[in-house]
């Protein structure tokens, strides 16, 4: 890669430019960061030692990629990392506490938000790359799709702190916002100034965990979480976790909904983050009937999509189990059991255990 020549560029300007074209894509803050990783690199390490990572083997892979970013991008020195509030229906104790509702992670409701991030960042690096001839510099732009810490690097940049749920908060919006990195090898001016962790002695996150996920602050034991357990976890789920998950049949909010910092959420601006085939208020039963045709029409463009149908009836099947007792439901989990797959039927029956156990049958 040709040296870049910073005496024909006012990196000044162009940073404040990368800001600017930033919140006219969307993004609520832009920061531009010096990586260091070393911190969360021997974090990184001592996480998967305790084998908090369960089945993501992706964790442990890539080597160095993941802490050095000029590995994973040749010549990279700067990270720009940009925020966006995705929270869409903040009505969501009301649905948790309905055990005839689903309750879908709220950053699931819309469209996913992979596509549209990365379609932002990819306006913004066209605009940056305009400013510059292309064979003068590197950047690539990426969101939650490669082996990129992108929480340590936001909070390097004043993004927020890294709460003890794990996740990203700041003291004016909370933590219902998406990131998103482009990694470049420009020597732009920096931000590296991070905020100050306002967790204090506040546990709230950790003593509402339905599964008691945290075995100690700013650590998740990942097999232990209901977001991992609904979305990563291929398989069975174990029989300890069902009874604990209630309606969350994809992903799970709790560690943020009774956030302090989250008591006032901002409300996203973004139409396609709005909830898509009223998603935020569909009862357990409505889903569970869905076929497979529906599922992959009306999850087309999802996050959702991407567990598939049948681990979308699983989660289902759980859901069902811990609703009230219905006639109903024990009915749709009889007629699901001889079309479905060994997998599928343990959570059937685990279901129909708990549906006649509470009708007294």
């Amino acid at each position: 890669m040709p040296e870049f020549n910073q005496n024909n560029i006012d990196l000044d300007q162009l940073a404040a430019n990368i800001k600017h074209w930033g919140g006219n894509l969307g993004f609520q803050k832009v920061s531009i960061i010096e990586p260091d990783l070393t911190y969360a690199s021997k974090k990184l390490k001592l996480w998967l030692d305790n084998k908090y990572n369960g089945s993501m083997d992706w964790m442990a892979k890539h080597g160095e990629k993941r802490y050095v970013p000029e590995k994973l991008v040749s010549g990279t020195i700067r990270v720009i990392s940009v925020r966006m509030n995705y929270l869409s229906d903040p009505d969501m104790i009301a649905t948790l506490k309905d055990g005839n509702k689903a309750y879908i992670s709220r950053y699931a409701l819309g469209k996913d938000y992979h596509k549209i991030i990365r379609k932002k960042l990819g306006s913004l690096t066209k605009k940056i790359a305009k400013e510059i001839p292309e064979e003068q510099f590197n950047q690539r732009p990426f969101v939650d799709s490669a082996p990129v810490l992108e929480k340590p690097l936001a909070e390097q940049g004043g993004l927020g702190w890294i709460g003890k749920n794990t996740l990203l908060i700041d003291k004016t919006v909370g933590s219902w916002f998406f990131l998103g990195e482009i990694y470049t090898s420009l020597p732009l001016p920096v931000d590296n100034k991070k905020e100050v962790n306002l967790c204090g002695k506040c546990n709230a996150c950790m003593k509402v965990c339905p599964t008691n996920a945290f075995p100690e602050p700013y650590v998740l034991d990942a097999k232990k979480c209901i977001s991992y357990q609904t979305i990563e976890n291929k398989g069975i789920i174990p029989k300890e976790l069902r009874a604990l998950m209630g309606n969350r049949v994809f992903g799970c909010d709790d560690c943020q909904i009774w956030c302090p910092w989250n008591r006032d959420p901002t409300i996203t601006s973004e139409e396609l983050f709005q909830p898509r085939h009223k998603l935020n208020n569909s009862s357990l039963l409505e889903l569970f009937n869905w076929s497979e045709s529906e599922f992959q029409e009306k999850t087309l463009g999802s996050p959702i999509r991407r567990i598939g149908y049948e681990r979308w009836l699983r989660n289902l099947a759980v859901g069902l189990g811990n609703a009230p007792p219905s006639v109903n439901i024990i009915k749709s989990l009889n007629d699901r059991i001889p079309k479905s797959s060994e997998m599928l039927r343990e959570h059937l029956y685990w279901a129909l255990e708990e549906q006649n156990r509470k009708l007294n049958i």
